[in-house]
């Protein structure tokens, strides 16, 4: 549908709201977040399947529709009603360029990537439906929403006649759930190893690659607690023992995690493990058996001591068909990547880029790199020129550069002044270098479009919605 005909529907939604919040599933109209309250009109409401979700469209709209895909898993077991209002505000410079966006809060907590690519998916379908078709449509995905928005390009915008028209992944997890989390398996068994107190003696045990016992009332204080009685790493270093600076050292040193991210990184393999491994029927889809783990005081020891086990196959197949990315794509992909992310390791990139030349698809790929130290949100400026270069790719057919996408950045940074921090000639090392690989699984991408195709044949595969 044409922008002129779109903003005669818009016109008609917003004459009678009430009549539209009164059809099943119909989003209402809301607040908008204050810096957009003049510009936009927003949306929210929930879907048939019980997702809450949030839009907002530009009085200005420029035709083009943003899909967000959000990150985390949070664990909460319903939709959070406040998860896609967050969002919004958080990527309100997406409708300040004149975007309209929407996001889905998902179904449910916890994890399931298939899961959250169709809530994504359903929403795409509503906005068309209430707001007429966009001339344009995007994704985005941010962090764990990078795998999302990855997967639901594949699953859903395949082929000549995809409903999406390009994709931005920021910060991604982009080698997908059956090797994107193998450092986190790493830093569970060799924490343990160092602190012995996850479990503790005392404590009835479990494996460790179940993260924690279905039935443990451990909270994240608790976890917080025990993390710094072993390593002291909320101390300053003239405060810690020795055996604590030691233990930090080794474990930090073995893992290559930044220590500013140790806490958040052994809650993921804590209370995430538990809920992924709860949903592939509480087998093992980790493995670390054959992993030689290297940097600590004292290597022998600690390769002799520390906790191994194998994946069981069904259980892997299952989180891998969930997460694993096959690379078929036919659109535009552009990623953005801290060369520094603390939590998704710029690794990931050279992970997806594997993937797509695996699957012969790498023409569709611009990969752009920033000298920025955080995962969870990058430089305004960047984001607005990304999208602004993704949608001219798109639009024109021209694919961009990532010397062309940073020149365009001084112009978005002269409205919103958070810097430009592109760096063009940057290329990430192997993920290999920065994760220790398993056995057999060098290769990329993990999961072949053949793979997936078999897989799907089988009756509950996967990870239920």
């Amino acid at each position: 549908m044409a922008v002129g005909a779109v903003a005669g529907v818009l016109a008609a939604c917003l004459i009678s709201p009430a009549h539209a919040s009164a059809a099943a599933g119909a989003p209402a109209t809301v607040p908008c977040p204050a810096g957009l309250a003049a510009k936009a009109t927003c949306y929210s409401g929930q879907d048939s399947n019980g997702a809450h979700y949030s839009v907002a469209v530009p009085r200005s709209w420029n035709g083009t529709l943003v899909l967000h895909a959000h990150g985390g898993p949070g664990l909460g077991e319903e939709s959070d009603p406040d998860r896609s209002a967050d969002d919004l505000e958080r990527w309100s410079v997406m409708v300040d360029q004149g975007y309209a966006w929407a996001g889905s809060a998902y179904r449910r907590g916890g994890y399931g990537t298939r899961m959250a690519a169709s809530d994504t998916e359903n929403l795409r379908r509503l906005f068309t439906k209430r707001f007429g078709r966009p001339d344009t449509t995007l994704i985005h995905g941010q962090s764990w929403g990078g795998n999302v928005a990855a997967k639901t390009i594949e699953v859903y915008g395949s082929g000549d006649d995809s409903p999406y028209d390009g994709a931005l992944l920021t910060n991604g997890v982009l080698a997908g759930g059956s090797r994107g989390y193998d450092y986190r398996v790493d830093l569970r068994v060799v924490y343990q190893y160092y602190c012995r107190n996850h479990p503790r003696p005392t404590e009835p045990a479990y494996p460790l690659w179940m993260g924690l016992r279905e039935d443990s009332a451990m909270t994240g204080a608790g976890l917080r607690a025990r993390l710094q009685e072993c390593t002291g790493y909320t101390s300053r270093p003239a405060d810690r023992t020795p055996l604590q600076q030691r233990n930090l050292d080794d474990i930090l040193a073995v893992t290559k995690i930044p220590e500013r991210t140790l806490e958040s990184h052994l809650t993921f393999a804590t209370f995430t493990f538990r809920d992924i491994v709860r949903r592939v029927g509480t087998r093992s889809p980790f493995s670390n058996r054959h992993v030689r783990y290297s940097g600590s005081h004292d290597d022998a020891a600690l390769n002799a001591g520390v906790e191994r086990f194998d994946a069981d196959p069904t259980a892997r197949r299952d989180l891998s068909y969930d997460s694993d990315l096959t690379g078929a794509v036919s659109i535009p992909v552009l990623t953005l990547h801290a060369i520094d992310d603390p939590t998704a390791f710029v690794e990931h990139e050279s992970a997806y880029r594997e993937s797509l030349e695996g699957a012969h698809r790498d023409r569709h790929l611009l990969q752009t790199f920033t000298q920025e130290s955080e995962h969870s949100g990058l430089s305004t400026a960047e984001y607005a020129g990304a999208v602004s270069a993704l949608s001219g790719w798109v639009r024109t057919g021209r694919k961009p550069t990532p010397a062309s996408v940073a020149s365009s950045c001084p112009a978005f940074d002269a409205v919103y002044g958070t810097g430009c921090f592109f760096r063009p000639d940057h290329r990430p090392n192997a993920y290999a270098s920065r994760v220790n690989p398993r056995a057999g699984a060098t290769h990329w991408p993990a999961m072949t479009r053949s793979q997936e195709r078999r897989w799907s044949r089988i009756e509950n595969v996967g990870i239920a919605p």
